[in-house]
Order: C-alpha cells, then sequence, then structure tokens
C-alpha cells in the first residue's frame, strides 16, 4: 500500500467520523474546528486519518485531535501525523505544543514516545465535559492530563 500524503483542508470538509473515533463529542469537536487548522491523511484517495491544532495563546498552540482509522492503527499513520502537527505548530510560531489526554492508555505512551510531558491534571475532567462514561480496557477515564512538548 501507498504511503499517505498529508493535505491542510478547511475545517468544515473535515472527517467527523474520524475525528469521532479520538473524541466522542460532535460539539467539542464543532467547537474547536471554528478556529483549528485540520490536516488529513490520505492513502489511494481515502482519507485514513486527521489532526486539529489551534492556538492556545501567541507562542502556545494545542493538539485538539489527531485520529487514525480503526483498521489501519499501528502502522505509523498517527506518528506521521503527530510529527507533521508538531512542525506545524512549529512553523506557525509556537514554542510549546499542548494536548489533554486521558490518564492511561495507548495514547499516554503515543505522546511520551514523540517527547510530551505531563504538565498537569485535571480531575474529573472526562465526568464533567462529556454526558456518557467513555471506557478504555474496561477502565472509565475521568481525570484529563495535559501534556506539553516545549518546541
Amino acid at each position: 500500500m501507498t504511503s499517505p500524503t498529508l493535505h491542510e483542508i478547511p475545517s468544515e470538509q473535515a472527517p467527523m467520523a474520524l475525528l469521532l473515533e479520538a473524541d466522542p463529542s460532535t460539539a467539542l469537536i464543532a467547537g474547536y474546528l471554528q478556529d483549528g487548522h485540520c490536516v488529513v491523511a490520505r492513502q489511494s484517495d481515502v482519507t485514513v486519518g486527521a489532526y486539529v491544532i489551534k492556538a492556545l495563546a501567541a507562542n502556545t498552540w494545542e493538539l485538539m485531535n489527531i485520529a487514525v482509522a480503526p483498521e489501519l492503527q499501528g502502522q505509523g499513520i498517527g506518528a506521521l501525523l503527530l510529527h507533521h502537527a508538531i512542525d506545524q505548530a512549529r512553523q506557525l510560531g509556537a514554542k510549546r505544543l499542548e494536548l489533554g489526554t486521558g490518564s492511561f492508555g495507548h495514547q499516554l505512551t503515543f505522546y511520551q514516545r514523540a517527547g510530551f510531558r505531563v504538565v498537569a491534571v485535571e480531575p474529573d475532567y472526562f465526568l464533567q465535559h462529556y454526558p456518557e462514561p467513555l471506557f478504555e480496557n474496561g477502565l472509565q477515564h475521568r481525570d484529563r492530563l495535559r501534556l506539553a512538548l516545549e518546541l
């Protein structure tokens, strides 16, 4: 199979079904898409991954969402997207890239492997911001970790 190619797209064309794989809230996704930069990975004209970044402050950007089609996870597409997001934030003037993620699971390892470090814990974030409980491997997500990478 060919390597994916990356394309920045208008936020209104964002692949909502794919973004919902990483964030189950249509309302939250719609909110950060408004002023976010959306990039998709395409393989043979099929969108297989996406990420959204947005400015938090002059020198700080946030990775709001990164998702890969479930059947293609573990093939390096997520890493390609993450490294592109880091480079993109740097090109846009960021000195720091932040993100929020669950306090356990493969995502945490994925981000730490790329150099992100835990900078804060937001207790009960997932209980307060999502109407349905979020589970992974039989455990409920409650707290959100804030991670940051100094660029």
